[in-house]
């Protein structure tokens, strides 16, 4: 059981690097234009072959993989340190209404930003979802002082997330015409149109959230065990929650900025890389959080783009399908062990 357990996670990231390489191959191959391996090998490590299929490769289909491997594996990172400070299970940024306030403040960015025929940057998109994102935190951490059931509490937030969907799409039915076609295709999430800009940006912001959560591990690791415990071993626990928001906030708010409110992956993940590695530790989950949130997403874009193309499914939809039934299996295995 010992020689087990010590080869389990080996084995869990090497299947996840396995999977992660096949579908990144998997996605680029794909789509209305068919290109071989033989030609994406040369197009990526030789810079060559037919000019359509090079820019098709390196201007659309490449930015949009790795679009949703940074973001997607951010979002599951996201929801684990979610569920972290919460105590809960069933956390998440979409459940919270976490990506629900993101995306009512860069609506409300976007919109104003057409009507006066500007482009929002990158830059500006991040920073007004991750306000909304801690409008909407700052929300939920009230109502978890004045509410101790984390049912309720869970509650409260989907109610929040309602509270600003109704607020965008009444600020939505005020805008020009225009501005309604781009605005509902981002909000209803897509790594589609993401360009090489968004994807370094993204790439940047989530890399140094990604090594500070790294390096909480210890604390978070502590935390786990009770907030008495994580006292005893040194932790500061009002500046170890400030760090949790804020770093959870970020994370989802850049997943939220470029790609819309995407569901479920923050929950879902999280659970299904505990359950393969069969253990909650933090310097093991965290990694094997990105990869599988980064696996999940690219599985989800795939079919989101293929299974009805020429029309595309939005990645909510998708990632809904496969993630609202892990959310159901874990509430059910919680009720039959209270």
């Amino acid at each position: 059981m010992l020689r087990r357990s010590k080869h389990r996670a080996p084995a869990a990231f090497i299947i996840l690097l396995i999977l992660l390489i096949f579908l990144v191959v998997w996605n680029i191959n794909s789509g209305s234009i068919h290109i071989s391996v033989k030609e994406i090998l040369q197009i990526l490590f030789q810079k060559q072959g037919d000019e359509t299929a090079y820019n098709i490769v390196w201007e659309i289909r490449l930015p949009r993989i790795l679009a949703a491997l940074i973001l997607g594996g951010a979002l599951s990172v996201s929801g684990f340190l979610l569920q972290t400070f919460f105590s809960n299970p069933i956390a998440g940024p979409f459940v919270l209404g976490i990506s629900s306030g993101a995306k009512l403040v860069v609506s409300l960015v976007m919109i104003y930003m057409l009507e006066k025929s500007a482009v929002a940057s990158s830059g500006l998109m991040v920073v007004a979802a991750f306000g909304g994102s801690m409008i909407s935190m700052g929300f939920v951490i009230l109502i978890a002082r004045k509410v101790k059931n984390m049912s309720m509490l869970v509650i409260c937030g989907i109610m929040i997330g309602y509270i600003c969907s109704a607020v965008t799409d009444f600020v939505v039915t005020f805008a020009d015409d225009s501005n309604i076609v781009n605005l509902h295709n981002w909000s209803m999430g897509s790594f589609s149109g993401i360009s090489w800009e968004n994807v370094k940006l993204a790439a940047a912001v989530i890399f140094i959230c990604m090594l500070l959560t790294f390096l909480m591990s210890k604390p978070i690791g502590a935390y786990q065990l009770g907030e008495s415990y994580a006292q005893n071993m040194g932790v500061n626990i009002r500046a170890f929650r400030i760090a949790l928001i804020l770093l959870s906030s970020i994370l989802s708010a850049c997943v939220t900025a470029f790609a819309g409110p995407v569901s479920f992956v923050g929950i879902a993940v999280p659970h299904l890389v505990k359950s393969l590695l069969k253990t909650a530790k933090p310097i093991l989950v965290i990694p094997g959080c990105f990869l599988g949130g980064a696996v999940f997403c690219l599985f989800c874009d795939l079919i989101a783009r293929t299974v009805f193309a020429p029309t595309e499914l939005s990645i909510s939809t998708v990632t809904a399908v496969f993630g609202a039934p892990v959310v159901i299996y874990i509430m059910i295995r919680r009720k039959r062990s209270m």
